[in-house]
């Protein structure tokens, strides 16, 4: 099959390298003639080009754009396309995305792949990024079942884990799992930099080690991408980071009163229940 990927950065050269891999012919397209280049180099791509026009042979697009950009994409993609072109997108909001692109292409089917690391660019493009995670499509009544079922096939051929749901409960869903904790992340390094004895905070970073490393790895990652997940799904994030204060102030609240059995209470549950995001 011929595949399209337009934005060749960490989730679309790592597509690609999947994709090319499973023998499929991949099509690549980037803003910057060096990325394209790369791609080849890299086993990325077979064909590139800076110009969308190399897609008109594709038979299925990924927009692997940032959000913002995913709708006038594929307002300049339509020209080349032929009407039973499937496109999909790869972006962490769906219901903005879907609204928008739905009206342009009927064969357009949101996707979120989840996956991904804190660092970016063609150089952070790695194989198997894909496996044993989540891969969410959020098809809408107006989505022909003919164009689920293509991208469903090549997404689950990356050994992936599929969930189809709708745009909105995505986003509600993400809310908690994706998107809060990015806030969350930054709002700790935030603090730990607040630290105004230099000796201290100089201390503190020489011990930090892979507790700290693992809560603040999200918060520390493409900050192009924070923004657009506050942008795009700004009600569930504010949803949930009221929730996150509320259960913050209860804890400040637990510590002040020395209340170490309602805290040790708080901790099992945790304990007990983390392992259900993970089944």
């Amino acid at each position: 099959m011929n595949i399209g990927i337009v934005g060749l950065g960490l989730i679309g050269g790592s597509l690609g390298l999947d994709l090319r891999r499973l023998g499929h012919q991949v099509l690549g397209v980037s803003r910057q003639e060096q990325t394209c280049h790369q791609a080849i180099d890299l086993g990325i791509a077979d064909h590139t080009s800076t110009n969308l026009s190399l897609l008109a042979e594709a038979q299925v697009v990924f927009i692997c754009t940032p959000i913002a950009v995913i709708a006038p994409t594929v307002e300049k993609l339509i020209p080349d396309l032929s009407a039973e072109v499937v496109l999909t997108d790869v972006g962490s909001v769906k219901q903005a995305v879907v609204e928008q692109v739905a009206p342009l292409w009927p064969n357009f089917i949101g996707g979120h792949p989840m996956a991904g690391t804190a660092e970016s660019g063609i150089e952070a493009a790695q194989p198997n990024l894909f496996a044993g995670n989540s891969y969410v499509l959020t098809p809408v009544e107006t989505t022909p079942a003919s164009a689920l079922q293509i991208v469903e096939e090549i997404v689950r051929s990356l050994t992936t884990k599929v969930y189809i749901c709708t745009p909105e409960d995505h986003d509600q869903a993400v809310a908690w799992i994706s998107h809060l904790p990015v806030m969350v992340s930054n709002s700790l390094i935030d603090a730990c930099l607040s630290e105004t004895e230099p000796s201290i905070s100089l201390l503190s970073q020489k011990l930090a080690s892979s507790g700290f490393r693992d809560t603040s790895r999200v918060g520390g990652g493409n900050p192009e991408l924070g923004v657009m997940m506050a942008r795009y799904n700004q009600r569930q994030l504010l949803r949930s980071l009221v929730s996150y204060r509320q259960s913050l102030e209860q804890l400040i609240e637990t510590l002040e009163k020395e209340d170490w059995q309602t805290l040790e209470k708080r901790l099992q549950l945790a304990q007990l229940r983390r392992p259900e995001f993970f089944t």
